[in-house]
């Protein structure tokens, strides 16, 4: 993989993983497209990298949120702060059990099965029509609700089910406040991704199959792009949540969803 490989890689992640177009399927359409000849394994890493870039996007833009929370949890009650929280983690359970128990199915999804992007792309189209269509409500997160919410962002592990369209979309067609479901939304996939993160260190200290030292500084360069585009792109996406305007998404993932299933079989 060459520096301008990752740049344009980590520009993708940082966009699409806030933009509800599926970072992990255009992640795996660029990787075919550049001529990516990485091992499931390794695609999955510097994917997990690109992640976590746009992870510090999300503590950046909600950082004021975030402080609130500890605040919150530190005064040892049960208030708002400590809900929501405890929404978060009950959200975690089904994409947790996922990722213990399939991890081996799941890298083998990260090498480029344009197929299966095509495909989920397409359903993550017609999630995000639904969810343009569906009445506003003033409706907050509740223990029910962040478990729903939780199985749609596990089920968006597949590459080409956008996680910020699945999880926002699921959120307001259960009635909940738009801008409540973008904030909800992004702030539960942080936990998930440090303890990828965590993970991967740990399975590399393990086995000392970490990257090779080459392979580092094209990391970071592709974990500071995702990060710079990951600011831009998840502010743009809380203004457009707000606005329903997620139509012209799903216009768009249907464009890549066909191209890539008939480009499959070319």
């Amino acid at each position: 993989m060459s520096i301008l490989d990752a740049i344009i890689l980590g520009i993708i992640q940082g966009l699409t993983e806030f933009l509800p177009v599926s970072s992990s399927g255009h992640l795996e359409l660029a990787k075919v497209l550049l001529g990516d000849t990485s091992v499931p394994e390794e695609s999955l890493m510097f994917t997990v990298i690109l992640h976590a870039a746009t992870a510090l996007s999300t503590l950046v833009i909600y950082r004021k949120d975030i402080s609130a929370l500890f605040k919150g949890l530190f005064k040892f009650e049960w208030n708002d702060e400590t809900k929501f929280v405890s929404y978060v983690a009950i959200s975690m359970i089904p994409a947790g059990i996922i990722g213990l128990y399939f991890e081996d199915e799941i890298e083998s999804l990260f090498g480029g099965e344009i197929l299966l992007v095509g495909v989920m792309l397409l359903i993550t189209g017609l999630l995000l029509m639904f969810a343009d269509k569906a009445k506003k409500t003033e409706k907050g997160v509740g223990p029910v609700n962040a478990l729903i919410i939780g199985i749609s962002q596990a089920i968006a592990i597949l590459p080409g089910i956008s996680r910020s369209g699945a999880t926002i979309s699921t959120s307001v067609l259960l009635g909940i406040d738009r801008e409540k479901s973008a904030r909800f939304s992004f702030l539960m996939v942080i936990p998930l991704i440090l303890g990828k993160m965590l993970l991967s260190i740990k399975d590399m200290v393990e086995t000392d199959a970490g990257p090779a030292s080459d392979k580092l500084g094209v990391y970071l360069i592709g974990f500071t792009a995702a990060f710079i585009a990951g600011i831009f792109a998840c502010r743009w996406m809380i203004a457009l949540v707000k606005k329903a305007k997620l139509t012209h998404f799903a216009i768009y993932c249907f464009i890549v969803g066909f191209i890539a299933i008939l480009s499959n079989f070319m």
